[in-house]
């Protein structure tokens, strides 16, 4: 549950002493912490304390957080709506960035002598403490309040009209859900006066929550009066029921999670596969006590083969599993009926477990429709496992836009690779090289995962998921080159690329005399009227850009 890094390398005694001795710490029981580990441990290691000014944004929406935040002084506000604008929080609008159709096809044949070259690049910008810009001044503050706010103001005043705001104050605890689910934020927080706030990151979080039930309960109802219903509702084996049918299904549904969120780092670090990083979930063979719904993370589902497995597919968020066999015994009277698959953590996985008497009492008699059977999958060829077997194991099942090359269609003509130079800056995005199988090899190219470890401990917000599409792209002017993406991406799918002035000098930040460097990486040419350069580029069609969960591309190979 400790990560080797603290959080805040400067957390003092002081910090220790204040935490210990607040309402929502000082009943720990030191008795119930794993490992010998101490309560003061676990704070000097996952917490950092914060002052924030007026007005300074603590949670940005759409950013993919790992923290959670505690509320020691002070006030906030959640904006619950309308949404501030991208540009507001740091991020550039794509629609407002795309190019004509004739800056796309120049592209194409022109070819830049200088790389990453910056014409007008401003002095890098400053991580302050609370990491977030002020919303006081410029176009967010006239977006906001109607004009922009003497800085040294105590409080900042009421938004227009037309914004919905909650009121936090002190005790408050927000942004877990983010944390734990590992989800986008869901709405902007800012301070509202001077504000005190405990920063806690979710492996410290994960401790709090499994080992006391007052933090348990605090995080656990907040995700349940706020996301649960709206999950739960969504769901097409759910959709028709009754929205009391909903709030007592909510009521009875227990949260769980199974293996790490640092698998990223266990990935980076494992040469091979083993079966002991997967933790086990449900054992084919076993009786279900209840239907498990996936919310974030993968799954392998695997039946026993001899003395080994076959994967028969994997789960992603809003799949089910065990529902064959809940609805089976449910039928039949109140028979068991066992488990046909295994059920796998891969990397983790956050799910919900719905008990068996609660579908039987509230769904089955409701229902319209049934999953397809996961055992059915067991009936494709044994020479299709191959490819499935690869994917899972090297987490490619977590690519929405894959790079795929075909390499008996392709001819190391390059044309791609110098198409997606001539539309970023001179230099290519991806390196077409990388892992295969078969004759399909996926290239070192952003995949815009479904999981973007990368976004967690952006100090910025640079690194983002776009509104329209949700493609992850970086906003150059926001990236202060802090490798934080880079060093976490699991695919080394992110490049540190040095700025160069127009003789082609290498820019230098004249406080550290160091090279300032910027984090690029495969935008899916966002800007770009007619889609990736790369794809458009291939003379022979041997680029795809695909989403693994679309196992059907490579059928066709």
């Amino acid at each position: 549950p400790v990560r080797e890094a603290p959080l805040d390398p400067d957390f003092s005694d002081r910090d220790l002493a204040e935490l210990l001795a607040r309402p929502e710490f000082a009943g720990l029981s030191q008795a119930l912490l794993p490992n010998g580990l101490s309560l003061e441990a676990i704070l000097r290691q996952d917490c950092r304390i914060v002052e924030c000014a007026p007005g300074d944004m603590i949670i940005r929406e759409g950013d993919y957080g790992n923290s959670a935040f505690l509320l020691l002084r002070g006030a906030a506000n959640v904006i619950v709506k309308p949404s501030l604008p991208q540009t507001a929080l740091g991020r550039s609008s794509e629609s407002d960035a795309k190019a004509s159709l004739f800056q796309t096809f120049s592209r194409l044949w022109r070819r830049r002598d200088i790389p990453e070259r910056r014409d007008d690049l401003g002095p890098p910008r400053p991580v302050r403490a609370s990491q977030f810009k002020s919303l006081l001044h410029g176009d967010i503050a006239q977006h906001l309040f109607g004009a922009e706010i003497d800085t040294s103001v105590k409080e900042v005043p009421p938004p227009r009209p037309n914004f919905e705001v909650v009121r936090l104050s002190r005790g408050a605890i927000f942004g877990e859900i983010a944390a734990l689910a590992r989800v986008p934020r869901t709405a902007t927080v800012y301070a509202v006066t001077d504000a005190r706030i405990v920063e806690i990151r979710w492996q410290g979080l994960n401790v709090l929550r499994r080992l006391d039930p007052g933090w348990k309960q605090a995080v656990d109802s907040g995700y349940r009066n706020n996301q649960l219903k709206v999950q739960l509702k969504k769901h097409s084996q759910f959709e028709s029921l009754s929205d009391v049918t909903i709030e007592k299904l909510a009521q009875r549904t227990v949260f769980e999670s199974y293996g790490s969120f640092d698998w990223a780092n266990q990935y980076q670090r494992s040469d091979a596969v083993s079966e002991e990083l997967e933790p086990l979930i449900a054992r084919e063979g076993d009786y279900a006590d209840g239907l498990l719904m996936l919310t974030g993370g993968f799954a392998r589902v695997a039946q026993k083969v001899g003395t080994g497995r076959r994967t028969l597919t994997y789960l992603r968020d809003g799949d089910t599993f065990a529902f064959d066999e809940l609805h089976a015994a449910w039928k039949s009277g109140g028979t068991k009926v066992p488990l046909e698959t295994t059920l796998s953590a891969l990397g983790y996985v956050n799910l919900l477990r719905i008990p068996a008497d609660v579908l039987e009492e509230l769904v089955f008699p409701n229902i319209t429709s049934a999953p397809p059977r996961l055992a059915d999958y067991g009936e494709r060829p044994l020479s299709g496992d191959g490819l499935l077997e690869w994917a899972v194991d090297n987490r490619f099942i977590n690519a929405t836009q894959a790079m795929v090359i075909d390499l008996e269609k392709c001819v190391r003509c390059d044309d791609c690779v110098r198409a997606c130079a001539s539309a970023h800056d001179g230099n290519p995005r991806f390196v077409r090289a990388g892992p295969y199988q078969g004759h399909s090899m996926v290239a070192h190219a952003c995949m815009h995962c479904v999981d973007p470890v990368c976004m967690i401990g952006c100090p910025t917000g640079a690194i983002h998921r776009t509104q329209e599409n949700g493609l992850v792209v970086i906003n150059d002017e926001a990236c202060i080159g802090c490798r934080t993406c880079a060093n976490a991406c699991p695919y080394d799918n992110i490049q540190m690329v040095e700025l160069r002035d127009k003789r082609g000098d290498i820019i230098v930040d004249t406080a550290s005399n160091m090279p300032i460097l910027k984090a690029t990486k495969c935008d899916l040419c966002v800007s770009e009227s007619g889609g990736p350069a790369c794809a458009n580029a291939c003379p022979h069609g041997a680029l795809e850009r695909a989403d693994f969960q679309d196992m059907t591309l490579f059928a066709r190979r």
